[in-house]
């Protein structure tokens, strides 16, 4: 299980969220959060530092963090068996999505139910950020292909592995457009037997390709069908687009490959008032 003692989302309201990661208290915009109240209010003036947007800019933008040095420049969190290097962004991330945590719980359930048939499964990541579900199926003992876009979060992503004790692990570490990658392993001849993807809205490669989930989304999961077929184990598509609904990603995964063992739904985390904050969504595919 990749529960942690070092993450606790403590309320949300306003547009924002209270979340602990180690020993410090954070707070960070929130859009899932905006026309709902805070449960525990007094709590909020006890954040270490507070992530705040420049002028009205929405939506992951660059900002800054108040206190300035409230933050270290980098420290540790572990998540069950995973050891995640956590820093302030210019963005505002710190470098692990703890929503995230279930779908490394299932990505490690898929991979061991497959090696227990006597396979190791080979698993392509794409948009990859600073690898969590990389070092899950690397935990797991499946062999791993990490596809970034950002020099920068796939070395961060190493690091990561190395805190965790995989830096030994069958893991390949790639910065390239997600896209231009799968036709590149297509034209290879090269297959995999799972993929996961967690593509953002918009975004741009290292070569300046550009991204826009609404237009490429469809043709990325109908290479990443042909990349799989024949030997397809499983499917993970999670989304933090405000226009993609379960539904919709239930779809979109359903039209490459099928809706046998399809399920689709909203990620979310538990606060500790017992509420949840909505985080994205989810659809897993799974084979017969």
């Amino acid at each position: 299980m990749f529960e942690s003692a070092d993450y606790q989302l403590v309320d949300f309201g306003d547009g924002r969220k209270l979340e602990r990661f180690g020993p410090y208290l954070i707070d960070r915009p929130c859009p899932a959060a905006v026309g709902m109240r805070r449960s525990r209010p007094k709590l909020w003036s006890q954040a270490a530092a507070r992530f705040e947007l420049y002028g009205d800019q929405q939506g992951g933008e660059r900002g800054c963090w108040v206190p300035v040095k409230a933050l270290p420049q980098r420290w540790t969190v572990v998540f069950g068996p995973l050891r995640f290097e956590l820093k302030p962004t210019d963005f505002g991330h710190i470098g692990v999505f703890s929503e995230q945590a279930a779908n490394w719980d299932w990505i490690a359930e898929q991979v061991r139910s497959s090696a227990s048939e006597g396979r190791r499964v080979k698993v392509l990541n794409l948009f990859a950020h600073t690898g969590g579900s990389t070092l899950a199926a690397a935990q797991a003992g499946a062999e791993v292909v990490h596809v970034d876009s950002s020099k920068s979060a796939v070395a961060w992503a190493r690091r990561n592995a190395e805190l965790s004790g995989l830096a030994d692990a069958p893991l390949r570490w790639i910065v390239e457009d997600a896209a231009r990658f799968v036709r590149r392993e297509l034209n290879r001849g090269h297959r995999y037997d799972a993929v996961i993807l967690d593509p953002p809205t918009y975004g741009h490669g290292p070569a300046g390709e550009t991204w826009k989930l609404e237009a490429d989304l469809p043709a990325l999961l109908a290479a990443c069908a042909e990349l799989t077929a024949g030997r397809r184990r499983f499917i993970l598509l999670t989304c933090h687009t405000p226009s993609v609904t379960p539904s919709v990603a239930g779809e979109s995964v359903g039209i490459g490959f099928g809706t046998n063992r399809l399920t689709a739904g909203e990620l979310s985390i538990e606060c500790s008032t017992g509420h949840r904050l909505p985080c994205g969504v989810v659809a897993r595919w799974l084979a017969e």
